[in-house]
């Protein structure tokens, strides 16, 4: 199918868009990737009057590892998270997730603030960025704030970013932390059907910091704080790991899809979990 009818708009700089979209309404969103939006709009599940095409706001984009902080702007494709040699040094997890990905054909246009505004539970950038307690920075006519990626996502596909309002960039402390991110899907290009982040600090042989998030297995990603806490002070041994395994099951809340059943699916994320906390430590 093809989408109905629409204005296309491509603003120069941040404060264009946000007049079209402050113009327009509910009549009006923004576009970064499209890997999401494009395909609902050519089903007619989607109808939009006026779509506006963020590639040319350059204020949107470049990555930024300063003072201990890094700073991704929303257009950030995630090849350009993959080859940034200081990201990698900086979130090591952030470059294996995104190799995780769907395949580099829609690596090389999919950005992570479009995979992270759009509010899909399937996407592997918003469980991840609640691990790394990002916060994001959303600019609308009434200015600018910040939001913390544990309290962004309020459902599927709804999140704290309004209409009229643009996420800008994306912040977070620089970590050398183990870290892993494991996922499990059906195929290449196929979301997760679990996945798993993990960042672990060592102190003395024991585990000093932890943070856990879930992807695909609620209606938003899960970040299991008692995960995270029933392995802090353990030296991450196979009780402290079933602990954490149990923790994180009590969070979640699959459904039945074309992935499987939901006990299913519950397996399926204990191991990843215990994969990932397992590899994380080897790196702490």
């Amino acid at each position: 199918m093809i989408p109905s009818a629409f204005e296309y708009h491509r603003p120069g700089d941040l404060a264009s868009a946000i007049g079209i979209l402050t113009e327009h309404g509910d009549e009006a969103r923004v576009i970064a990737g499209g890997h999401s939006l494009i395909p609902m709009m050519k089903l007619r599940m989607a109808s939009i009057g006026h779509l506006v095409d963020l590639q040319s706001v350059a204020e949107l984009k470049g990555i930024t590892v300063a003072g201990g902080q890094v700073t991704i702007g929303a257009m950030v494709t995630q090849a350009e998270l993959i080859s940034h040699d200081g990201l990698a040094a900086a979130a090591p997890i952030l470059r294996e997730a995104a190799l995780q990905i769907a395949d580099p054909q829609v690596r090389y246009v999919g950005t992570v603030g479009g995979n992270v505004a759009n509010g899909d539970p399937g996407n592997d950038m918003p469980g991840l960025m609640q691990c790394l307690d990002a916060q994001f920075t959303l600019v609308g006519p009434g200015g600018s704030r910040a939001v913390a990626a544990r309290e962004f996502f309020h459902g599927l596909y709804s999140t704290e970013r309004g209409d009229d309002e643009i996420l800008t960039s994306i912040r977070f402390a620089a970590t050398t932390a183990g870290y892993a991110y494991e996922k499990q899907k059906r195929k290449i290009g196929d979301y997760a059907t679990a996945a798993a982040a993990v960042l672990l600090t060592k102190a003395g042989g024991k585990v000093a910091s932890a943070s856990i998030a879930m992807t695909n297995l609620s209606d938003t990603p899960i970040w299991s704080a008692d995960a995270a806490a029933a392995l802090v002070g353990s030296d991450c041994g196979a009780g402290a790991v079933k602990a954490a395994v149990a923790a994180m099951l009590g969070d979640i809340d699959p459904q039945q899809d074309n992935r499987g059943p939901i006990a299913f699916k519950k397996h399926v994320a204990g191991v990843i979990l215990g994969r990932a906390i397992a590899r994380a430590w080897s790196r702490a």
